[in-house]
């Protein structure tokens, strides 16, 4: 596949020497240097209403990270992500049970580390650093015997780097140094309580960035605590577990970043909540819902200034009242739940949907296909279990169903079977809509409103993150891969339809907005780094960025190497964490229980060379 974007943009018309004066066309490539774009932003220049916001993160394509150093040596911790507004970073303690709260010094802190041991007696010029190997440092001083300093070109990538290669004591003295220059330890706070370890891939941040919410888990064991059976079975809804399925002490935290301390917290025990990549929590502006899939539950809360408000439950009942208002009929209330006889309200509302459905067909097209499938497979529709959920809005759920196997992990692929997408609005308890997951229609709504599903407006930066609804390019990225699905082998348009839909519902904070992923401003290998947040297959040569307006080579990231050579490449996986507007990313290699850490970011080497 060609990463390569269309390179120009702009016309420029010379008159040819031939007679008749034809005219030949040319194109220019736009002005790369930053004091040019800045000087074209004051002067008003090209600019379209609407179009500030883009212009700003244009900048981008003029300053970016140029300088990878590989085998950073941190202290004993997970490293999570930055903090919506960029100050703050979070991590997790080795022992899974702190968290710790970095303070941001900014990208150009590197800078100031390298003069720092660019001045130190034994040290020597940058521009140096590949020849180590070929000077004489067998006297007391070695500065006198390197070789002669080499001009910065910054058409030499491999001179943008400190990899593996570069064994030498400087080298490794930047390594030592380089996470201390960029972070300060602001707060470490113990979260997990006794026998919970925290879950380090996940966490979740308010609008405002003072308030992150993590969860911590504990498996039950049988021979220290086993749980009764009203503990396991709560209503007739809930679902059988087994070795695959473990059920869990579960602990939702929420922690103000500013003081360090932890203000509320939600005790869900003998349940099961899906906390890895944010699955089973979902927080929208101040409303935090919690999907309970052993008990099909979703609980709703408010936040505010730090604590946890509970708004209600949506399961057994879906109105406040519904218990009370079921405490009035003994004849048709058990004794316990789970010897509920009846259908609970929120399933019976899918059933009757789907029912009403059905038969509004029969009306219209005299079509009894549709009330006939329906009773043929009830039993079946009435067996499925919530698997997952997302907050639309505020007042509208999205729940993904499928059957009880494929809920409790007993199937190898999930995603290959059966499954209904229920929309559901909280305050009128209605179900809005249902579609499978062969649905054309559910498909054009993720295509065309992409972003309403990513809910990605913690910032303003985040409004600009790249989707096949708001960018040209990820929508042809986007189409490719649907076509690819649609012509393969034992494929087809239902079958890249389902795997469209495998994507919903789309977890919390799952996508980053910085502008060095922004799909209108690089162009670059969509399937070695993407705007989601997660693990990529690791690949030996470096991950190349050009312009989208010039086609030019920008920069790259190499995510380095493992020293031990003996490990799959396809257990090779990296994770990177970019910083939401700096030019500023970590890149995290794993292979087995080896961890790899490297940092990119921008460094003007102009001011590390005295002529």
């Amino acid at each position: 596949m060609n990463f390569m974007p269309k390179i120009y943009d702009f016309k420029t018309t010379y008159e040819d020497l031939a007679e008749g004066g034809t005219s030949l066309v040319t194109d220019s490539i736009p002005a790369q240097n930053i004091v040019q774009r800045l000087q074209s932003r004051e002067i008003f220049n090209g600019r379209r209403i609407g179009t500030e916001k883009y212009l700003e993160r244009s900048m981008c394509q003029s300053i970016f990270p140029n300088f990878t150093v590989t085998s950073i040596e941190k202290p004993p911790i997970f490293m999570r992500k930055f903090t919506p507004d960029g100050k703050y970073f979070l991590a997790y303690s080795a022992d899974q049970v702190s968290v710790e709260i970095y303070k941001f010094n900014g990208p150009q802190a590197a800078a100031k580390l390298f003069i720092e041991v660019l001045k130190t007696p034994e040290s020597f010029t940058f521009s140096n650093l590949d020849n180590l190997d070929s000077a004489d440092t067998s006297g007391d001083s070695f500065a006198p015997s390197l070789p002669k300093k080499r001009k910065w070109t910054e058409n030499s990538p491999w001179d943008r780097v400190i990899g593996p290669q570069h064994t030498d004591e400087l080298s490794q003295q930047i390594r030592d140094r380089l996470f201390s220059a960029f972070f300060v330890l602001k707060h470490k706070i113990k979260i997990a309580p006794p026998g919970e370890q925290l879950n380090r891939e996940c966490s979740l941040f308010t609008e405002d960035s003072r308030y992150m919410i993590v969860g911590s888990a504990n498996y039950i064991h049988d021979e220290f605590h086993h749980p009764t059976f009203q503990e396991m079975y709560r209503n007739n809804e809930s679902v059988e577990p087994n070795f695959r399925y473990p059920l869990e002490d579960t602990t939702v935290h929420i922690v103000d970043i500013i003081h360090g301390v932890r203000r509320d917290s939600i005790n869900l025990k003998v349940d099961k909540i899906f906390l890895s990549h944010n699955q089973g929590i979902y927080l929208y502006k101040k409303t935090l819902a919690i999907l309970s899939v052993q008990h099909q539950t979703v609980h709703l809360y408010y936040v505010d200034d730090g604590a946890f408000y509970p708004l209600r439950s949506i399961g057994r009942f879906c109105h406040e009242d519904d218990e009370l208002l079921l405490s009035k009929f003994p004849l048709f209330r058990p004794n316990r739940a789970f010897e509920d006889k009846s259908i609970n309200t929120l399933k019976h509302r899918i059933l009757a949907y789907l029912h009403k459905k059905a038969y509004r067909k029969f009306l219209e097209e005299r079509d009894l296909s549709k009330l006939n499938q329906f009773h043929l497979y009830f039993e079946r529709l009435k067996a499925m279990r919530i698997w997952k959920m997302q907050l639309l809005d505020e007042d509208h759920l999205l729940m993904k169903y499928a059957s009880p196997d494929v809920v409790t992990l007993k199937v190898l692929e999930p995603n290959s079977h059966y499954c209904l997408f229920v929309i559901y609005c909280i305050s009128s308890t209605e179900v809005l809509e249902i579609f499978d997951n062969n649905s054309e229609q559910l498909v054009d709504l993720y295509e065309f409103f992409t972003d309403n599903f990513r809910n990605n407006f913690l910032t303003p930066e985040g409004r600009f993150c790249s989707s096949p609804s708001n960018n040209i390019y990820s929508m042809q990225i986007h189409r490719n891969f649907r076509q690819t699905i649609t012509s393969a082998r034992f494929g087809g348009p239902s079958e890249a339809m389902k795997r469209i839909l495998t994507g919903l519902p789309i977890s919390a904070q799952s996508y980053t907005p910085s502008p060095y992923l922004d799909q209108a401003l690089f162009s670059y290998d969509d399937h070695r780094i993407s705007v989601m947040e997660r693990p990529k297959a690791f690949g030996d040569t470096p991950i190349q960025f050009y312009g989208r307006d010039s086609g030019l080579f920008k920069y790259e990231m190499y995510a380095g190497a493992l020293q031990r050579t003996g490990v799959p490449p396809g257990r090779r996986l990296v994770a990177y964490i970019f910083h939401p507007t700096a030019p500023f990313a970590i890149s995290v290699q794993r292979a087995n229980a080896e961890y790899v850490v490297n940092f990119h970011f921008r460094l003007n080497t102009s001011t590390l060379t005295e002529d």
